[in-house]
């Protein structure tokens, strides 16, 4: 699976970063393919390029505040969690959006 994410807390800082690293290490242990963006205080990093976005099976949006450049997902499947859910159980989150993507 090609999955692309945003990750945002509250702060801009240490969720923030921690929700990344937790998601792709998370993905890459179930053997998918993880891009992930974050927006915090000093901006954007690691920002995801259309052919990211268009090649994703999935949007994770892990986010606790409003993102910018919502609209790039616009006709994708999208999934809200808050940061601290994927902090605590990356990989059974993503097992469930594997389950859902499976049976949509």
């Amino acid at each position: 699976m090609n999955i692309v994410c945003v990750a945002a807390c509250t702060a801009g800082i240490a969720h923030t970063y921690i929700a990344r690293e937790k998601l792709i290490k998370g993905a890459k242990s179930l053997g998918h393919n993880i891009k992930v963006e974050t927006q915090g205080t000093i901006g954007t990093e690691n920002e995801l390029l259309a052919e990211d976005i268009a090649n994703a099976d999935v949007v994770i949006l892990a986010v606790d505040v409003k993102i910018n450049g919502e609209e790039r997902f616009k006709n994708k499947r999208i999934v809200r969690v808050k940061t601290e859910i994927v902090i605590k159980s990356p990989v059974q989150f993503i097992e469930k959006v594997e389950k859902t993507l499976t049976t949509a």
